[in-house]
């Protein structure tokens, strides 16, 4: 895809030594712009794609771009790619009720990236303190099952180690409830 000449003049201020906060004071001056972000997001490059996670525009995200996006990520290396897919989930995802409700729905993504945000999710909201607690022994035990599954993985993506650390990061914090659960083994 050949590039416009404002993603080009936006790529020779991003080099190796481009630090997340440039990242930002760039987006801040760009504010939102779905055409820049889809330039940007063409080039293949990562520090490029942040940039473009910045810039979209939250009411314009739908699940067919997440997964594409998703999609996209894959040609990154693992911690590339986690890396994306929690600023896809922290500048776009839970900025908007909309969003909220497609990370609510990942549970059983095909996709292991959708999978750990929503389970991140769930933890996040029990460490902060937004959710009753009263559905955490059944989310405790889809977990478990989950966890159960990956001791004998069939795919790569099921060795997903952030998709592991998700699942035991949300059972610390479903099992800080108030409620008796088995501890996690």
């Amino acid at each position: 895809m050949k590039l416009s000449s404002k993603p080009e003049n936006i790529l020779d201020q991003i080099n190796s030594k481009t630090k997340l906060g440039d990242l930002r004071t760039i987006a801040k001056e760009i504010k939102k712009d779905r055409e820049l972000a889809t330039e940007l997001w063409s080039t293949g490059r990562f520090l490029p794609r942040q940039l473009a996670i910045l810039i979209m525009d939250s009411k314009r995200v739908s699940q067919e771009l997440v997964n594409q996006l998703n999609t996209d990520m894959q040609t990154h290396p693992f911690e590339e790619r986690n890396q994306l897919m929690d600023w896809l989930m922290a500048n776009q995802l839970l900025k908007d009720k909309k969003n909220i409700a497609l990370v609510e729905s990942w549970e059983n993504s095909p996709f292991a990236l959708q999978r750990r945000v929503f389970w991140y999710y769930q933890a996040r909201l029990r460490w902060l303190g937004k959710i009753p607690v009263d559905n955490a022994a059944e989310l405790y035990s889809r977990l478990l099952a989950r966890i159960h599954c990956y001791r004998n993985p069939k795919t790569e993506d099921e060795l997903m180690s952030s998709v592991k650390t998700t699942y035991r990061k949300t059972a610390v914090c479903i099992t800080a409830g108030n409620f008796h659960v088995e501890p996690l083994k």
